[in-house]
């Protein structure tokens, strides 16, 4: 295990430097503290707050590293692993990562410096350099919202390519033939990248060529929900149905809608993804993909906990998902009566 006076070595300063590096970078100089950083990131050092329970290898606390604290799509999952953690006398410690692989990188490590005995985390993607820390420091894992039994890590969840490919075959059987897809940004996420790719294999399993699908690529929020359709409807009026990545995007997508005049679904039908509360409110409620986050959580809790204890938790656990048709769906100009 790498100690500060290996970190300050390879820095080539002194361990109080790399201390005050890590507990107040305000007071150390740019280069300075990338130095040290670096060194930090190669050799896999966290500080150590609880030596003593470090050493009886157990201290009772779980990690869990979020995407996002702005939006209800991982509270559901995240209550029902707080719950289920409870009930072994386990503390959670919660980090948003803000979809930053970097920053994520530093939540866990940070975690694992308070004395994180197993971290849950979200989907496959992250910097190589949190998953050598992870096994340098033999932390137990769970990759949960994500299924991938050939993957390393093992993994709670469902599989988000093929649940998408199955709700945009729902929606071609309509006869639904020009396409958008509103979606958050794929490049370090692995869940909506996913749910891009069952998109464009369903498009191409009915005989329809790209230029069926047109993608607009936004941030969580329902403002950008909202601003996201409405490009795409500027861009591309002629579109019969909007995909939507998850249902906080979706709900803005309906509120442009009515706000330019538009019918759902006579004129456009709008689908969503999770299933959660506000997909049953809106006007009409959401056709959305119904995630079990609950179960998630409570399965990754059982995984984790059998992990720290030295246990074999078995295999990744694909739980399904499942379409929730509901009023924002139809057929290309159906009339509701």
């Amino acid at each position: 295990m790498p100690r500060l006076q290996d970190v300050a070595r390879r820095a080539g300063v002194s361990t109080a430097t790399v201390s005050r590096c890590l507990n107040e970078p305000g007071k150390v100089s740019p280069g300075t503290r990338e130095r040290v950083m670096a060194a930090v990131r190669e050799l896999g050092y966290a500080p150590n707050f609880g030596a003593r329970a470090l050493a009886a290898r157990r201290t009772g606390i779980f990690g869990a590293v979020i995407p996002t604290m702005e939006n209800a799509i991982f509270a559901r999952g995240l209550q029902a692993f707080q719950e289920a953690l409870e009930g072994d006398g386990i503390t959670l410690l919660v980090a948003s990562s803000s979809y930053d692989p970097r920053r994520e990188e530093e939540q866990i490590r940070t975690l694992i410096a308070r004395g994180a005995d197993a971290l849950l985390l979200i989907g496959h993607d992250r910097t190589p350099e949190s998953y050598a820390l992870l096994e340098r420091r033999g932390i137990p894992h769970v990759v949960a919202w994500a299924y991938d039994p050939a993957a390393a890590r093992l993994s709670v969840g469902f599989d988000n390519r093929k649940v998408m490919h199955e709700l945009a075959l729902q929606v071609l059987a309509l006869g639904h033939r020009l396409l958008g897809l509103i979606t958050a940004e794929r490049a370090h996420n692995d869940r909506a990248r996913l749910r891009h790719e069952g998109l464009v294999e369903a498009i191409a399993a009915q005989g329809l060529g790209a230029e069926s699908l047109a993608v607009v690529e936004t941030t969580y929020s329902i403002a950008n929900g909202a601003e996201a359709f409405a490009r795409l409807m500027r861009e591309r009026p002629e579109t019969t149905a909007v995909l939507c990545g998850n249902d906080v995007l979706a709900a803005g997508a309906l509120t442009r809608a009515r706000e330019m005049g538009i019918r759902v679904p006579e004129q456009v039908s709008i689908t969503g993804f999770d299933d959660i509360d506000i997909a049953a409110i809106t006007v009409p409620a959401l056709t959305t993909v119904h995630v079990p986050h609950r179960a998630m959580g409570r399965e990754a809790a059982r995984a984790l906990m059998a992990m720290s204890r030295g246990e074999d938790p078995g295999p990744s656990v694909d739980l399904g998902a499942t379409i929730r048709w509901r009023g924002s769906l139809a057929a290309p100009g159906a009339s509701r009566r």
